[in-house]
This record gives C-alpha cells, sequence and structure tokens, in this order.
C-alpha cells in the first residue's frame, strides 16, 4: 500500500512540474520610477502635456481678470506656484497688461524622468505698465531654454504637476 502511495505520490508531483513547466510567464510587474510613473516614457509625456498646457493657460491670462490666473495654478505646485502666484498678483495689482503668446517650438527629456528641458520663444510677447511703458527688458532673449520638473499628481487634468522651472543660460534652443 505504501509503494501505491509513494508511486501516485511521485506521479502527482511529476505531472504538477510538467503542467507548472507549461505554463505561460506571467508578466513582469512595471516597477514605478521613483517619480510614480511606471516608465521614463510615462513621465517624459505627462511632463510635456503639462508644460503645453501651463503654456495654453499662461497664453489665456488677462491680467485683469485674476479669475484667469486659476487654470495656470492648476499646473502648478510648490516653488512654481508661489513663484507664479506672487507674479500674476503683482502683475494685476500695478495693472500691467500682456499681448502675444508665448510658444514652446521644443520639449526634450532631461536628465531625470519627471524632468523636462523646454524651448520656449516669447519673441512675439509684449508687456506693458498701466502708463503703457514696456516692461520686457531689452536683455530679454527671444527663444530661451527651461529646465522643468514636474511630479506626478493623479488630481491634475494632465496626472503632473510642475514643481520648479530654472532657466539656463546657454544656447540649446
Amino acid at each position: 500500500m505504501t509503494a501505491r502511495r509513494c508511486a501516485a505520490l511521485l506521479a502527482t508531483t511529476v505531472l504538477a512540474a510538467a503542467l507548472a513547466a507549461c505554463a505561460p510567464a506571467s508578466a513582469p510587474t512595471p516597477t514605478p520610477t521613483p517619480t510614480g510613473f511606471a516608465s521614463e516614457e510615462e513621465a517624459f509625456a505627462a511632463a510635456e502635456a503639462t508644460y503645453r498646457a501651463y503654456v495654453d493657460a499662461l497664453n489665456r491670462v488677462d491680467l485683469s481678470d485674476p479669475a484667469t490666473f486659476e487654470p495656470v495654478y492648476s499646473l502648478l505646485d510648490g516653488e512654481a506656484l508661489a513663484s507664479e502666484k506672487k507674479t500674476l498678483t503683482q502683475m494685476h495689482a500695478d495693472g500691467w497688461r500682456v499681448s502675444g503668446e508665448t510658444e514652446v517650438p521644443s520639449i526634450s527629456a532631461g536628465e531625470m524622468p519627471a524632468q523636462i528641458l523646454v524651448c520656449q520663444d516669447v519673441s512675439g510677447v509684449a508687456v506693458v505698465d498701466a502708463a503703457g511703458q514696456s516692461r520686457v527688458s531689452p536683455d530679454r532673449p527671444d527663444i530661451f531654454a527651461l529646465d522643468v520638473e514636474i511630479e506626478q499628481d493623479p488630481t491634475s487634468v494632465t496626472g503632473a504637476r510642475i514643481v520648479a522651472s530654472t532657466a539656463i543660460e546657454d544656447d540649446r534652443c
């Protein structure tokens, strides 16, 4: 009786091992990047979509109507949000006006997954104060590079928010 049980147990074990060997391999579980995105490609796509949405919102700002600032603020967080609030609030208080639109000729991946290099063209943008005097520095380049960092945020319309932006003083654009 014991020999039969051993034989049956051995047969069952061999059958189970054979079936397991024939089973399809399970798909690897994606490991999120430190940024929270599933991949560097996903991080770049979210960063690009977020920055383009930000520029579109900024192009629609009417400095005489603070309600138009909200779509801009909704795409920012941290240092970027604090800086933008201060700037737009001061421009509104001082009675400044902006005309023209900022364009983004290119966006490329930065050194980190949730970082992008943005080439921004402001050649068509004019800023004037309440007296109609230009507030654009004569040294402002028409096209310049920005190092932009984003963070994943599922509550944002793009799935991310801009948290920092730094001008780069070189000729990358």
